[in-house]
Order: structure tokens, then C-alpha cells, then sequence
């Protein structure tokens, strides 16, 4: 993998200056294009017959899962919002893969959109084994002052509700051996200044984890977490002004961001039989910062 810094007065540049003004943000305008397929890993068909749910599969870490789980001859059902170049760029990298894709595009804040995506799901492949929460939506702000009710209402209703939904949709259908994988992020441990309602969403999601996990062992259902450091996904140039997403990343251990694929294995050895005695967990790839769990 090239590495995509250079030196400049001093400063670390990581990435050329870049700032999208909408949410979610879109792949395609990305300048580079997050690194979402893993050129040093061949399938080794550890989920064939699987059936997987990728919220926000359409790019970013979902698009790196997707593809991972695909090449190890998964099926996929990506919901997505309304970013549909980039979902379609998707759709169609895994059937080159050999596998089937189905795109579901809706808000899923709304409870029964969570039940259309498990209704067409069904509907078309007649099984799910594996659900991803993985969608998420960020604010940067300089204080909790600037935090409207309308922003707070919305960070919350994208990043925690809608998780309480799908689960509450998929669950029934889920049988023994069954998993589910919660993105949280390193905000949820850290703490970020200018991401309060953010991460008081992202901790939500790890207490969720844990929770559920209780709940859903005697179903033989693994519930675990995967919890991101700085990874150069479209919701980077969407929350921050371009002179930060310029530096994005340089502040880790690495001195780098995270490309996508990178976070995809973590996600593959939840969803697979590797994991098999780990329930209630969270892998943290995040380019080396020492996080207390």
C-alpha cells in the first residue's frame, strides 16, 4: 500500500485539501479513493452460503466488509440512504466476485424501513446469518452550545435508534451461529472535543454490544463490536473543513490514517467461525492508539 503523505513546512499532509458539504458524503468525489479491497488476502470461502446485511454498504468500511465477505462467498444486502453511484459501483464489484447483491436504498431512522430491508432480503435469498450495523452519520462542532436539538435528534436517531430497529427486524429470523457486528468507534473511549453527541452515540453502541451479547447467548447468537481509529472513509470529508481533512490521521501512533480493507478483516473474523468463542467483544484497529476496554 502506497503511503499517501508528504512533508510540508513542517506539517504532515496526509490528503489534498477536500470538503463535501452534505451528509452521508460520497465515495466517488473522494481524492484518493479509500482503498477498499485487500491486495494481500485471497477467499478462502469461510462464509459460503452466508447471507449478510452491511448497513452503509455502499462505501466506505461497509464497501471494504462487503467486498470481504464476498470474496469468501457471502450474499450481501446493503441498505444505503441515497447514495446510489456509489452503491451501484458496489453492487457491481461483487457479482465480479460471483455473488449476489441486493441494494436497499431508505432512511433507516424510520422503524419500517428497517423491516423493507429484512422483508426484500428474505424475499430474494431466503435466509439471513450475519447483520452488520455499520451506518453512521457525524456533526463536527467547537461546543455542546452549538449542538441543535435537531442535530442531537438526528445523530441519535442515525447512529443508536436505527441499530435498536434493524436488530429488532433481523433477530427473528436469526438462528444459532447466527452473528451480529456493531461498528462503534475509538470516540466512544477517547472521548472527541468536537464530536460530543457523535460519540455519546458510539458508547451507546458499545454498551449496546454488551448488552445484546447477554441477551443473545442462549440463542447461540455471537454479538461483538468493531471499534475504528481514523479510517479515510467519505464521512471524513463530509464532517470536517478541507484544512483538517488534510492532516486526518497523521495524530495516530502510525502517523496515518486507516484505509477500509483494513478495518474489513476485523469485521471477517467476527462473522466467521475464527471467532467462534468471543461474544460481547470489541477489536480496536486504530493504527496503534492503547485503548482501555
Amino acid at each position: 500500500m502506497k503511503n499517501q503523505k508528504i512533508v510540508c513546512e513542517e506539517i504532515l499532509i496526509a490528503f489534498p485539501w477536500q470538503h463535501q458539504d452534505r451528509q452521508p458524503g460520497f465515495e466517488y468525489e473522494m481524492e484518493p479513493p479509500p482503498i477498499s479491497e485487500n491486495p494481500y488476502v485471497e477467499g478462502s470461502q469461510k462464509l459460503v452460503g452466508k447471507v449478510a446485511i452491511i448497513t452503509g454498504g455502499d462505501s466506505g468500511i461497509g464497501r471494504a466488509v462487503a467486498y470481504a465477505f464476498a470474496r469468501e462467498g457471502a450474499n450481501l444486502i446493503i441498505p444505503y440512504l441515497n447514495e446510489h453511484r456509489d452503491a451501484e459501483e458496489t453492487k457491481a464489484y461483487i457479482e465480479a466476485l460471483g455473488q449476489k447483491c441486493l441494494l436497499v436504498p431508505g432512511d433507516l431512522t424510520v422503524k419500517e424501513q428497517a423491516h423493507q430491508v429484512v422483508n426484500q432480503g428474505l424475499n430474494v435469498f431466503g435466509n439471513i446469518d450475519i447483520l452488520v450495523n455499520n451506518h453512521g452519520t457525524a456533526y463536527g462542532t467547537e461546543s455542546i452550545l452549538e449542538i441543535t436539538e435537531e442535530q442531537l435528534d438526528k445523530t441519535f436517531k442515525t447512529n443508536i435508534y436505527s441499530f435498536f430497529y434493524l436488530t429488532q427486524a433481523t433477530l427473528p429470523y436469526l438462528n444459532e451461529g447466527s452473528c451480529i457486528i456493531n461498528t462503534t468507534s475509538g470516540t466512544a473511549y477517547e472521548g472527541d472535543e468536537n464530536l460530543i453527541d457523535y460519540s455519546a452515540t458510539k458508547g451507546a453502541i458499545v454498551t449496546f454490544t454488551r448488552s445484546l451479547a447477554q441477551s443473545l447467548d442462549k440463542k447461540g447468537i455471537r454479538v461483538n463490536g468493531v471499534s475504528p481509529g481514523p479510517i479515510w472513509t467519505p464521512i471524513i470529508p463530509a464532517t470536517w473543513p478541507a484544512e483538517e481533512v488534510s492532516i486526518f490521521g497523521t495524530g495516530s501512533p502510525m502517523k496515518r490514517a486507516g484505509q477500509p480493507f483494513e478495518v474489513a478483516s476485523a469485521f471477517l473474523f467476527l462473522a466467521s467461525d475464527d471467532s467462534s468463542y468471543m461474544t460481547g467483544q470489541i477489536l480496536h484497529p486504530n493504527g496503534g492508539t492503547i485503548t482501555s476496554t
